[in-house]
């Protein structure tokens, strides 16, 4: 079977429109350029392997971020809790400056968001292209999750929200 490329403006808002139902995780990707933390919102992460630990993070190939990271080999993953929708729009946007006024620590010396629901350190193994995005295949060097049983930031339907367990 041949797959048929999404072409036209009306089959990509199509494409949009499908992939809205889905609610996603949301997590801000970091790294260092020397000493200045760089850093974009992402929803495209996932756990890909636990022997070897390992996660999956796919970037935009027009990403200062993923030039850096090219160059450095190493990102950190602030997975969001739903108290920081605030980091999540300051992330998503474009620009040189958007870690401006956020305050962060170094960790594993990659910047780390405090209040984050959990923390990866990761280390590029392959790097996949797909499309006008890279896909980023690497090993968790470090993980930590926040203390008590901190909600995720999710994103569906074009709005942020997070999860709630269903009675059953």
């Amino acid at each position: 079977m041949t797959a048929t490329p999404i072409a036209d403006a009306s089959a990509q808002q199509a494409l949009r429109d499908a992939m809205a139902t889905v609610a996603s995780p949301v997590a801000v990707v970091t790294a260092l350029d020397g000493t200045r933390p760089h850093g974009t919102t992402v929803s495209a992460f996932a756990s890909l392997s636990l022997t070897p630990p390992m996660i999956l993070v796919s970037l935009d190939n027009q990403s200062r971020l993923l030039a850096i990271i090219r160059r450095t080999r190493r990102f950190g993953l602030n997975v969001l809790g739903r108290h920081q929708i605030d980091l999540a729009t300051a992330f998503a946007r474009t620009g040189r400056d958007k870690f401006q006024g956020i305050p962060w620590t170094p960790s594993e010396d990659l910047p780390r968001l405090p209040g984050s629901a959990a923390w990866l350190a990761a280390e590029v193994d392959t790097y996949v292209p797909g499309g006008d995005h890279t896909v980023l295949l690497a090993h968790a060097v470090a993980a930590e999750r926040a203390p008590g049983n901190p909600n995720p930031l999710t994103y569906h339907q074009r709005s942020f929200g997070t999860h709630t367990p269903l009675d059953t």
